[in-house]
């Protein structure tokens, strides 16, 4: 049962993109809290140490390899965590894929197309398999990670914003749909700048000391999924401290 210590006791979450960075923090704030965790990425020596990790620290988890591109893959997955738990609690799509950065003219198709299927098809495909299991739990949550892009185009990052924009609107719609028939409550979450991978791909310059860590996100998705709040929540994390 859950309790102060840990208000996620007895409760599943899965996380994608948990091999690294915001992910890998959000899964072991979740298995700290008393969540039984189930990591997802392609870097299997990634999640076993993140899998290590938790265990170390007395949480419980469950590596479940995959690859966000590959056909059928979601669906596989969906099915491997319906055999063996009735219900999924929280949802966190922490996956993302960012090209690199140029102008609309100058877009690498095969880039571009990747990102297009790990952050938007793939987020499709994930709200769509886990739909019935998050509508079996007392109060399903789905938490998604975006950008300010998605929102606010800048030049050279129409690739990736575009796609976030598409993420957005994915996670919103979903919100309406499920709010008044079911106890489901999507977030959409914006972490800002964080010291992550993906960050200093964008940012090479930039000295990682000057932005937050991603467990600054993490402890806010655990808030999120532990408290209650308006189907369709969207915010901003802005430096912490």
């Amino acid at each position: 049962m859950a309790n102060a210590e840990q208000p996620l006791a007895g409760r599943t979450a899965l996380v994608t993109g948990s091999s690294k960075g915001i992910g890998a923090a959000t899964a072991k704030a979740l298995a700290a809290a008393g969540a039984h965790v189930i990591l997802t990425g392609r870097d299997v020596s990634a999640l076993e140490r993140v899998e290590d990790a938790i265990h170390e620290s007395g949480g419980q988890s469950t590596i479940a390899p995959v690859d966000l591109t590959e056909q059928d893959g979601i669906a596989r997955l969906a099915s491997a965590v319906a055999a063996r738990w009735d219900q999924l609690d929280i949802l966190v799509i922490g996956a993302a894929y960012l090209p690199t950065l140029t102008p609309v003219t100058q877009i690498d198709s095969k880039q571009f197309g990747q990102a297009i299927t790990i952050n938007v098809l793939a987020t499709q495909a994930l709200i769509a398999a886990f739909d019935p299991l998050l509508k079996r739990a007392e109060a399903g949550r789905v938490i998604g990670l975006t950008s300010s892009v998605g929102e606010t185009p800048r030049a050279y990052w129409s690739a990736y914003a575009s796609t976030k924009a598409a993420f957005d609107n994915l996670l919103e719609s979903y919100a309406q749909e499920v709010g008044k028939i079911s106890k489901v409550r999507v977030a959409i979450v914006d972490p800002g700048a964080t010291r992550t991978a993906m960050r200093a791909k964008a940012y090479p310059g930039e000295d990682p000391a000057t932005v937050k860590p991603p467990e600054a996100v993490a402890e806010r998705i655990l808030a999120l999924a532990t408290d209650g709040y308006e189907t369709g929540h969207r915010e901003r994390i802005e430096r912490s401290g």
